[in-house]
């Protein structure tokens, strides 16, 4: 009897968009819609039948995030404050779709790290927060994109923690003999999601794509990352939520039905301090536990890869976790330049700060967010 196959990440790959909008641009932008809204509506608010907007400030911005700037795929037309929207052209069917794309450009990249020809890989995983049609698949999309011609693809949704679920079951095929080469690809362009007119939120998302390379042991290149252990949980929240979806139009009663995903609860709408408040405890705790089950100690953990939504939550569970204030080579950040990524921000982390680390060192990739959602993938640098 053959002994199961050994996953390990052979390589991660990412795509950043080419514009990028600073918070000093952001908040100009906010502040002239919010002041022509204002103006517009001056006798009702002087009424009091409806509230004056607030505008926006850079160090409102940072203090509440860490934000500082964000990757997008459409730049103008969201500063434009008669859109406040990403623009993009729409594609015909015999067209590479955007995500698609993206996704495909990070996962040369990941192959290419690799040194891994597409015709070797056997699946391919698309994990993100937000398709951009139900079917066909992205994944199938980008599966004929790289040419691989035998395999399967399909997508899946876990919000922010999509790629660490991709990753888990990625490991799964390849422990169970399924595939010995997966693709996970995390496309997120979130600027289509996010309410930008929204002060408590224009500032938290941008787009970016990343990729995981997850394969057997015994193909995978001499310097890789053995998967020490993964654990994913979920706890049911609205506290983090998007209603947006096919049915909207067909809602019998509701107001504006026929608006094709505009109305506000069908963007990201977020009660922040209650996340903050349930989700850093529940996410410590479970990196804590899965360490107890590795036999691991905080001296051992090199580095934390968290999830890249605030910087406040990821100081304090870096804390919790390690038993002191972590610094900025433990618990890296890329959340400064990104913003919230959804479910690649750890992976962006991941790909960007561990080249420095020495064969043996140990770390954990850490995703968490809407559902509640939340995954570890413990991994340990070989070579």
């Amino acid at each position: 009897m053959t002994s199961p196959a050994t996953p390990v990440i052979s390589a991660t790959g990412l795509f950043t968009p080419p514009e990028s909008i600073s918070n000093e641009e952001l908040v100009e932008s906010f502040n002239r819609f919010v002041d022509a809204h204002n103006s517009a509506n001056a006798d009702a608010i002087a009424a009091g039948t409806i509230e004056a907007l607030q505008p926006s400030s850079v160090e409102f911005i940072e203090k509440a995030s860490g934000i500082q700037s964000r990757y997008v795929m459409s730049k103008a037309p969201i500063l434009d404050p008669a859109i406040m929207c990403p623009r993009i052209r729409a594609r015909s069917n015999d067209e590479l779709s955007i995500l698609a794309e993206i996704g495909v450009a990070a996962a040369r990249d990941a192959l290419a790290k690799a040194g891994r020809d597409a015709a070797d890989v056997d699946a391919v995983i698309v994990a993100c927060s937000n398709m951009e049609r139900p079917y066909p698949a992205i994944a199938v999309e980008i599966q004929a994109a790289l040419g691989i011609e035998e395999g399967f693809g399909f997508d899946m949704n876990v919000a922010c923690s999509s790629a660490t679920f991709g990753i888990q079951t990625a490991a799964d095929y390849v422990r169970a003999g399924n595939a010995k080469s997966v693709l996970v690809i995390n496309p997120e362009i979130c600027s289509g999601h996010l309410n930008w007119r929204d002060r408590d939120s224009h500032f938290i998302f941008g787009d970016v794509a990343t990729a995981i390379l997850v394969e057997d042991k015994a193909i995978a290149p001499p310097q890789h990352w053995d998967i020490l252990g993964t654990k994913l949980k979920t706890q049911f929240s609205n506290n983090i939520r998007n209603n947006f979806g096919f049915l909207n139009r067909a809602y019998e009663g509701a107001p504006d039905a026929s608006d094709n995903g505009t109305k506000d609860d069908r963007l990201f709408v977020q009660e922040g301090r209650k996340v903050f408040k349930e989700v850093v405890p529940m996410v410590a705790q479970m990196i804590v536990d899965q360490m107890e089950r590795l036999e691991l100690q905080p001296d051992d953990m090199r580095r934390l890869w968290l999830h890249q939504a605030n910087t406040g939550m990821n100081r304090l569970i870096a804390q919790r976790v390690l038993g002191h204030e972590a610094s900025a080579d433990e618990s890296p950040t890329v959340l400064d330049t990104y913003a919230n990524t959804s479910s690649a921000g750890s992976i962006i982390a991941f790909h960007l700060h561990n080249a420095d680390l020495a064969s043996g060192d140990t770390g954990v990739i850490c995703s968490f967010g809407a559902g509640y959602s939340a995954g570890t993938v413990f991994v340990r640098k070989v070579g």
